[in-house]
C-alpha cells in the first residue's frame, strides 16, 4: 500500500503475559497458552485454528487431524469443539463456523438474515450494530425513517417494548432507542435521536487536556501526536512535528523537526527554507575567493574564463578578458569553451550562445536504449513504461498495455483505478462507466461471508475485496499481505525496507537520518567529491559547492587514486610512472609510498591497512602495507598472478574481505575474489562491452562499472545477479565511477565533465564539475565510507603482511621470494612452504617441492630425514601442519602412535590405540581436532578416536566390507573412504563419502593422473603424502574448545556433531555412561557385554577383538631419536657416490642425506638401526626381530629400487616403479579461474574429474601445488 505519511511511534499495550527472567516468558495469564519458544502468549481459541500465531508455529503442532463423533470441527482449521458448544450463541471457532447455519428461532423472531442463519428479534433491526453477517439487519434503515417509521424500542408479539442492548465500547442514548460509540460522545455531532450524546459535555478542557477541533471532546495531552487518532476529526494527529533524530529546529509550520547539523549545511531540508536562513556569514581563507552566493573557491579560479561560483560571480567584474587555453570562447560573456561543450545540452555561456543554432544530428540508439516516437531522442530502455514521461512527446508511456491497479482498488475498463466504495454506488466514477452495471443489483449475501476481509458489489456480481496493503489470492476469498519491499521495479525505500502487515516501513543505515518524506536518508556531515583533472586533484563539496585543490607533484595525468581517511592521505598514480605517491588532504604535503612498481589502478584497504594495485604489465594484483615511511618494492606481496589477461580497474570491499576487478581481455568480464586471492570467480560475463572503472556500493551491496564501448554504466548485485544497464546520452564516454547514498557519480574525460544521477534510475542528472582539463578518477570522501571497525588483522601477528579474507577473516602474506611457514604467521624461505612426506618402515623423509624443478635425479632431492622412535613397521601416516603432529600406524605392534616434530626431531608422544591380533587397514588425521579416523581387518567399520585415545566411537558399520584408505576434508566436514573386500585381490573398490559424523553416504570416483619422472632412489616406501598451507587451510566449529563437546567433536558441512565413546550415551554436548551392561561388565564395540576384567587382559574376548583396543603406556616425554650420521656399508643396494644425495643451498644444516636410513634398510633389513661400535657397524633390531641383520622374522616388504611418482591405491606398499608427480595447477586453470588440479578432498565435490593435460615443460615454470595425499 502507499506509504502512510505519518510519524512512526512506539505504542505499548497491556499484554496478556507475565514476563520472566531472560529473553523468554515464564507463564501466561488465564486463557492464554505459552508458545514453545517461550516468547509469546496466545489465546487458547487460537490454538489449532489453522493459522500459525506463534512465531515458531507451535500453536498448530500436535493438533488432531480429525474430531471424534461427539465433537464439531471448525471449518477454517483443525480445532475441535464439544457439540453442545455449537449454535450456543457464543462463537468458539475463530471463523465463527460453529455459529453459522444454526436453525434455532427465538420467540420474538422478526428478521431472517438468510434461509440458514438465526432469526433476529425486532430490537436488533436498525439498532446501529451489524448482527447479520450480510448486514441486512442494518440495510434500508434510512428508507424506513423517511417513510415515517422511526425505530424505537423493539415491540414483542404482545405489543410490549423490549429493551435494546449496547455492545462493548458503546453507550446507550437517554431515550434508550439507540447506542453510540464512546468516541462519538461529545464529538460535536449528535448521534442519538434525542441528542443526549452531546449533553453534559465540557465547554473547556483542563490544562492537561486537548480539545478536539470538531467538537467539545477532551482527551489527555499525552495522546496527542501519538500516532493514534482519538478525535473523530483526527485533529489530535494533525500538524504534528516530524521529529528526526536529534531534533533541534522546527519548520514548515511546526510539521517537521531537523537536527542541528542539518542547519546551514548548504542543503535546504525545510520547505520554507528556514534551515538555511539567518546563517552566519561564511568565511573564506586568504587563498580563496568568496562568491556572492557564499561559496569559497580558489583565488586562482577568479577570472580564469570558467565560472566556478553558483552565480558565476567569479567571472564578473574582470578588468580584462581571460586568457583561454581552449580554442573557443563565448562571444559575449567571454567564458572559455572546449569543443565538446558546444551543443552538449548544458548552457556554459552566460548568453546561451553555446547551445544556439545546433545542427540536427541523426539519432542512433544503443542496445540498451529506446527510440522515442519523435525520433529525436533515445532514452534508457529501463525508462520505458515507468510511469514517468521522459520523451518530449510522451511516447515512452504510451502503449504500455494495461496498468494493473493496486490489489485493493477496482480496475476500470478505461484503465482508471477507483476505490471499491465508489463501485455500484449509482454514479459512474470510471470514464467508461464500467464501475456501474446490471450486476450491481446482486448484493453480498451470507454465501459471500467466505471472504476473509470483506465483500463488495461489482457490475460482474459480488466480489471479495482486500484492504490496502493486501492482495486477493487465487481462491478469490483469502487476502494475503503485499510485500512492498520485494519485486518492485523502483525501490520503495532509499535504504532499508521493512515489510509490515498491510504496509511497510523505511529505515536508514547507521549514520544516516530519515528525511521527512519517510523515503530518503541523509548523511550527517558534508561528503566531498575527489577527482583528478589532468595532473590536479580537486575536492568539491557536494553541499557547499566549495572547490579546493590538493598538492600534487604529478607530471602526467592521474588515472587512478584512492584515499585513506584515517591518515588523511590521497594515494595516486600517474600515467607511465613507476611510483605510487600520496597527497595530504590538508593540501600541504606530498610523499612517496613505494617506487619501482607499475600500477594501473590503486585501491586502499583502510581496514587491513594495505594498498592494492593492478600491475597490467605483469598481469598481477599486488599489495603492500600502508606505512608512513617509503616502502621498498621488494616488500610487496602478489595476491593474484594467474590467468589475469588485461585487468583494468580494481575496487575493494574490506567490510566483506572482497575485491572486484574489470577484465578487458578475452573474454571481457568482471571478477571477484577474497582480498587474499581466495575464492576467485567471474561474477559478470554478459551485457559487457569494455568494462572500465568499477566501484562498490556497500549500502545497496551492488557493484557499478563504466562501459566505454557500450557508452553506459552497469550495475549488479555482488554475486552478479540483477544486472542493470543505464545507457544515456550523458554516458557516452564514462571513465570512472563512484557511488554514495542514492547518487551515482561518473567522469567523462572526453566531454570534460563530472556528472551525477540517481544510482538506480539514472534520473535527476546534474553536472557536478566542469573544467577545461580532462577528469579521470572520481571518489567520494566521507568518514562513514571508511567506518573504523575491528580489523581481523589485529588478532594476527604476521611477520610481514596481513590481508583480509572473506567472512571476516585474515591471513598472512609474504613478499615474493618468501613463503608462509607452518605457523601461518612467519615468512620464511620457499623451502618450507610445500613439501612431501615419504614414509618408509622407520623413517619419515621431508622433501621440498621447490626441488621438483630438477627432474630425472638419480638420488634424493632436498630433504630432511626423520628417524621414527619406537616403531618397528610404519605403515600409514598423516600430519597436522598446525600442530606439527605426526600420526603413524605400526604394523609390528598393530598400534596408532603420535609424534611431535620439534627442531627437526620426532618426539614420541605415546600410543593412541593398540589392537590385538588385528591389522589397521586405513587411517587419517583430522588436522583441526586431531581426532583419528581408522579401520582394521577384524573391525571393518569406520571408527574415530579422540586425540588422547580415551574415546572411540563407530561412525559407519553397515554396508562396509573393508576400508582400504580414508581421506578427510575438515573445512567442509567430509570424509571419504574406499569400501572393498581386502581379502579378495580381485575386489573392486567403491569410493564412498559421508559427513565426518558418519551421516549421508554418497558414491564418488576418480581417474588416474598423468605420470612424470622426478627422481629415483633405492628404498622401501610405505606411504607418500603432500602437505601445503592450501591443503590444511580453513577451520570448522570443532576448532575451539573441541566444539564444547565432552568426548568427540565431528565436523559436518553445516556445523558439528558431538559424539560419545561407544559405551557412553550422548545428551547434547555431554556424555553419560551406557547402563545397558551390568555395573561389573563393559560394552564391546559390537554391543555385547563382557566382564570388565576381560578388557585389556591380552586376550581377545569380544567377537571383533575390541576389548583389546588399548593404548599402551605413554612413552616418556623427551624421548628423542635424532638422525644418524652417515655410514658407508657394503650392500647390493647401496647407492653409489654418483647417485648420492643432492645437497641443497638452504638455511642451516637441517638438510641431510638418507645414507643412515639406507644403512638401516640394507644392512639391518629395515628392521633395526645401524650403530657404529668400535668402528664396526652393527644392527640394533626393533621389537620382534633378531639376528645380525634383523632377518629372523619375515619381512612383508620387497626389495628393489623405487622411482617416486604418481601414487596408486592408498594403503598398498609401493614395491616397483612409482612416480611422484606434483601437478602444476597453472596450466590446468587456463580458461577456468575456479578450476583446480589439486587432487584433494575438494576434487571429490565433483562427480566427474578430468585427467590432467599437464605440460611437463610448463610444470617447471612456476611454483607447483601438491597432489593428493596417498599412503
Amino acid at each position: 500500500m502507499p506509504h502512510p505519511n505519518m510519524s512512526w511511534h512506539m505504542v505499548c499495550f497491556d499484554l496478556p503475559v507475565a514476563m520472566g527472567v531472560g529473553s523468554g516468558l515464564n507463564r501466561c495469564k488465564v486463557g492464554y497458552s505459552l508458545c514453545k519458544d517461550g516468547l509469546e502468549c496466545i489465546p487458547y481459541s487460537h490454538v489449532c485454528d489453522g493459522e500459525e500465531d506463534c512465531k515458531d508455529g507451535s500453536d498448530e503442532e500436535a493438533c488432531d487431524l480429525g474430531c471424534s463423533a461427539d465433537q464439531f470441527q471448525c471449518a477454517h482449521g483443525k480445532k475441535c469443539l464439544d457439540k453442545d458448544q455449537v449454535c450456543d450463541g457464543v462463537p468458539q471457532c475463530q471463523d465463527l463456523s460453529d455459529e453459522q447455519n444454526c436453525q434455532e428461532h427465538s420467540e420474538d423472531c422478526a428478521h431472517h438474515c438468510d434461509d440458514e442463519s438465526p432469526c433476529l428479534p425486532a430490537s436488533f433491526i436498525c439498532d446501529g450494530e451489524k448482527d447479520c453477517q450480510d448486514g441486512t439487519d442494518e440495510a434500508n434503515c434510512e428508507d424506513q425513517e423517511e417513510a415515517g417509521t422511526k425505530a424505537g424500542p423493539a415491540q414483542s408479539s404482545s405489543g410490549q417494548s423490549r429493551p435494546i442492548r449496547c455492545g462493548l465500547g458503546s453507550q446507550m442514548c437517554n431515550d434508550k432507542s439507540d447506542c453510540v460509540h464512546y468516541n462519538h460522545v461529545c464529538d460535536g455531532e449528535p448521534d442519538c435521536r434525542d441528542g443526549s450524546d452531546e449533553e453534559d459535555c465540557l465547554s473547556e478542557c483542563g490544562n492537561d487536556q486537548f480539545q478536539c477541533a470538531h467538537g467539545r471532546k477532551c482527551i489527555e495531552k499525552s495522546k496527542v501526536c501519538d500516532g493514534v487518532p482519538q478525535c473523530q476529526d483526527h485533529s489530535d494527529e494533525i500538524r504534528c512535528a516530524k521529529r528526526m533524530e536529534g531534533c533541534a529546529h522546527l519548520c514548515d509550520e511546526n510539521s517537521r523537526c531537523i537536527p542541528s547539523n542539518f542547519l546551514c549545511d548548504g542543503e535546504q531540508d525545510c520547505s520554507d527554507g528556514s534551515d538555511e536562513a539567518t546563517c552566519a556569514d561564511i568565511l573564506c581563507s586568504s587563498t580563496e575567493f568568496k562568491c556572492l552566493s557564499a561559496q569559497c573557491v580558489l583565488a586562482s579560479m577568479r577570472c580564469d574564463g570558467h565560472p566556478d561560483c553558483w552565480d558565476r560571480s567569479d567571472e564578473e567584474g574582470c578588468t580584462k578578458p581571460p586568457v583561454c587555453t581552449t580554442k573557443h570562447r563565448c562571444p559575449q560573456s567571454k567564458e572559455c569553451l572546449v569543443q565538446e561543450w558546444l551543443c552538449d545540452g548544458d548552457q556554459d555561456c552566460k548568453d546561451g550562445s553555446d547551445e544556439k543554432d545546433c545542427p540536427v544530428v541523426p539519432v542512433s540508439c544503443g542496445d540498451f536504449q529506446w527510440l522515442c516516437k519523435s525520433k529525436t531522442l533515445c532514452i534508457p530502455a529501463v525508462w520505458r513504461c515507468d510511469a514517468m514521461k521522459d520523451c518530449d512527446d510522451g511516447s515512452d508511456e504510451a502503449e504500455c498495455g494495461r496498468v494493473a491497479c493496486p490489489p485493493h482498488e477496482f480496475q476500470c475498463g478505461s484503465q482508471e483505478c477507483v476505490n471499491p466504495v465508489l463501485v455500484c454506488n449509482g454514479v459512474a466514477n470510471c470514464a467508461d462507466g464500467s464501475d456501474e452495471g446490471l450486476g450491481c443489483q446482486m448484493t453480498c449475501t451470507e454465501a459471500d461471508n467466505r471472504c476473509s476481509q470483506g465483500c463488495y458489489s461489482t457490475p460482474q456480481g459480488p466480489h471479495c475485496r482486500c484492504t490496502a496493503g493486501y492482495r486477493l489470492l487465487e481462491d478469490g476469498q483469502t487476502c494475503a499481505d503485499v510485500d512492498e519491499c520485494e519485486g518492485q521495479a523502483q525501490s520503495v525505500c532509499s535504504h532499508l525496507c521493512i515489510n509490515t502487515p498491510g504496509s511497510y516501513q523505511c529505515e536508514c543505515h547507521p549514520g544516516f537520518i530519515m528525511e521527512a518524506d519517510d523515503y530518503q536518508c541523509k548523511i550527517t556531515g558534508e561528503p566531498f567529491l575527489l577527482t583528478s583533472v589532468q595532473t590536479e586533484l580537486y575536492m568539491y563539496g557536494l553541499r557547499s559547492r566549495s572547490l579546493d585543490m590538493l598538492s600534487s607533484s604529478a607530471k602526467k595525468a592521474i588515472f587512478s587514486m584512492d584515499y585513506d581517511w584515517r591518515d588523511q592521505k590521497v594515494y595516486w598514480v600517474g600515467v607511465d610512472t613507476e611510483t605510487i605517491r600520496w597527497s595530504s588532504m590538508d593540501q600541504k604535503t606530498t610523499g612517496i609510498l613505494t617506487k619501482g612498481v607499475r600500477a594501473d589502478s590503486v585501491a586502499v584497504d583502510w581496514l587491513g591497512r594495505n594498498l592494492y594495485w593492478i600491475d597490467g604489465v605483469n598481469s598481477q594484483i599486488v599489495a603492500i602495507r600502508l606505512v608512513k615511511a617509503t616502502v621498498k618494492s621488494l616488500d610487496q606481496s602478489i595476491i593474484l598472478d594467474e590467468d589475469l589477461d588485461q585487468p583494468r580497474s580494481l575496487a575493494l570491499l574490506p567490510q566483506k574481505g572482497l575485491m572486484f576487478w574489470t577484465e578487458i581481455g578475452n573474454p571481457v568480464k568482471i571478477e571477484c575474489a577474497g582480498m587474499d586471492g581466495s575464492g576467485r570467480r567471474a561474477v559478470v560475463n554478459s551485457s559487457l562491452g569494455w568494462p572500465g572503472g568499477i566501484a562498490v556500493d556497500i549500502l545497496s551491496e551492488r557493484i557499478f562499472w563504466t562501459d566505454e564501448k557500450l557508452g553506459a554504466i552497469g550495475s549488479s548485485t555482488l554475486d552478479g545477479n540483477n544486472i542493470k544497464i543505464l545507457q544515456m546520452r550523458e554516458t557516452t564516454n564514462p571513465f570512472s565511477v563512484a557511488v554514495f547514498n542514492d547518487m551515482l557519480y561518473w567522469s567523462d574525460a572526453k566531454k570534460r565533465v563530472v556528472q551525477a544521477a540517481n544510482k538506480l534510475s539514472g534520473k535527476n542528472r546534474q553536472v557536478i564539475l566542469k573544467r577545461p582539463g580532462q577528469p579521470f578518477a572520481v571518489k567520494i570522501i566521507h568518514p562513514i565510507i571508511q567506518m573504523d571497525t575491528e580489523s581481523p588483522c589485529k588478532k594476527m601477528a604476521c611477520s610481514h603482511m596481513c590481508v583480509l579474507a572473506p567472512r571476516r577473516k585474515a591471513v598472512c602474506k609474504c613478499p615474493s621470494g618468501l613463503s608462509l611457514a607452518e605457523d601461518g604467521l612467519t615468512c620464511s624461505s620457499l623451502v618450507t612452504s610445500t613439501f612431501l612426506l615419504l614414509l618408509s618402515q622407520q623413517t619419515v623423509t621431508k622433501i621440498y617441492l621447490q626441488a621438483q624443478q630438477a627432474t630425472g635425479l638419480k638420488g634424493w632431492p632436498e630433504h630432511l630425514a626423520l628417524q621414527i622412535p619406537s616403531v618397528s613397521e610404519a605403515k600409514i601416516m598423516d600430519y597436522s601442519m598446525h600442530e606439527h603432529t605426526l600420526i603413524l600406524t605400526d604394523d609390528g605392534t598393530t598400534s596408532v602412535n603420535s609424534f611431535k616434530l620439534k627442531d627437526s626431531i620426532l618426539v614420541a608422544q605415546g600410543q593412541l590405540l593398540k589392537l590385538l591380533d588385528d591389522q589397521i587397514t586405513a587411517m587419517a588425521l583430522d588436522w583441526v581436532t586431531l581426532n583419528v579416523y581408522w579401520s582394521s581387518n577384524k573391525q571393518s567399520r569406520l571408527h574415530v578416536t579422540s586425540k588422547t585415545g580415551a574415546y572411540t566411537a563407530i561412525l559407519i558399520k553397515e554396508g562396509i566390507t573393508g576400508v582400504g584408505c580414508i581421506a578427510l576434508h575438515p573445512q567442509s566436514g567430509k570424509v571419504c573412504f574406499t569400501n572393498l573386500d581386502l581379502k579378495d585381490a580381485g575386489s573392486k573398490a567403491v569410493l564412498e563419502c559421508a559427513h565426518m559424523d558418519g551421516d549421508l553416504t554418497r558414491l564418488w570416483y576418480r581417474e588416474d593422473q598423468q605420470q612424470k619422472l622426478w627422481f629415483e632412489v633405492g628404498t622401501k616406501v610405505a606411504g607418500l603424502k603432500a602437505f601445503s598451507k592450501s591443503t590444511q587451510s580453513g577451520s570448522n566449529q570443532c576448532a575451539e574448545n573441541n566444539g564444547n563437546c565432552q568426548h568427540l567433536c565431528l565436523a559436518t558441512p553445516t556445523g558439528r556433531t558431538c559424539k560419545c565413546a561407544h559405551d557412553f550415551i550422548a545428551k547434547d554436548t555431554n556424555c553419560s555412561p551406557n547402563q545397558s551392561c551390568s555395573p561389573d561388565r563393559r560394552l564391546c564395540l559390537d554391543q555385547t557385554c563382557l566382564p570388565a576384567e576381560k578388557f585389556c587382559d591380552g586376550y581377545a574376548d569380544c567377537s571383533d577383538h575390541s576389548d583389546e583396543n588399548c593404548a599402551g603406556v605413554r612413552n616418556g616425554s623427551g624421548t628423542k631419536i635424532s638422525t644418524q650420521s652417515p655410514q658407508s656399508t657394503s650392500s647390493p643396494h647401496t647407492i653409489s657416490p654418483g647417485t648420492a644425495v643432492r645437497k641443497a643451498p638452504v638455511a642451516g644444516s637441517e638438510l641431510m642425506n638418507l645414507e643412515a636410513s639406507q644403512c638401516s634398510q640394507n644392512h639391518c633389513s629395515g628392521n633395526g638401526h645401524c650403530l657404529e661400535i668400535g668402528g664396526v657397524t652393527t644392527c640394533k633390531c626393533s621389537e620382534g626381530y633378531s639376528g645380525s641383520s634383523c632377518k629372523d622374522q619375515a619381512v612383508k616388504t620387497l626389495q628393489g629400487p623405487i622411482i617416486y611418482g604418481t601414487v596408486g591405491i592408498c594403503g598398498i606398499i609401493v614395491v616397483i616403479a612409482v612416480i611422484a608427480v606434483v601437478l602444476k595447477n597453472t596450466a590446468s586453470r587456463r580458461g577456468s579461474p575456479g578450476a583446480t588440479v589439486e587432487t584433494n578432498m575438494s576434487d571429490l565435490e565433483k562427480v566427474e574429474t578430468t585427467p590432467s593435460t599437464q605440460n611437463p615443460q610448463a610444470a617447471s615454470e612456476k611454483q607447483e601445488e601438491p597432489v593428493s595425499s596417498v599412503d
